[in-house]
């Protein structure tokens, strides 16, 4: 690890800063299991939306790229 390599006051704590936080790390990884859990449950039900997603997208592209006829003017037009 650093302190092993620089051998300084300073390279030893900032080694064990580093240990400490990937400890807390995991600490808080395991303490919100539910919350992890909860998060997986609704990943799996987004993954069942995403065809109903790309259906909605592509009718709303058909709708968008329909041409409109062009509408016939109202009124006196001598040219025709």
């Amino acid at each position: 690890m650093l302190s092993s390599v620089l051998h300084s006051e300073r390279a030893i704590q900032v080694n064990i800063a580093i240990m400490r936080a990937f400890t807390r790390l995991r600490t808080m990884l395991a303490s919100h299991k539910e919350i992890l859990d909860k998060f997986r449950e609704l990943e799996g039900r987004v993954d069942g939306h995403d065809s109903a997603i790309l259906q909605i997208v592509d009718e709303i592209k058909r709708i968008i790229a329909f041409e409109e006829k062009p509408k016939k003017r109202i009124g006196f037009r001598p040219n025709e």
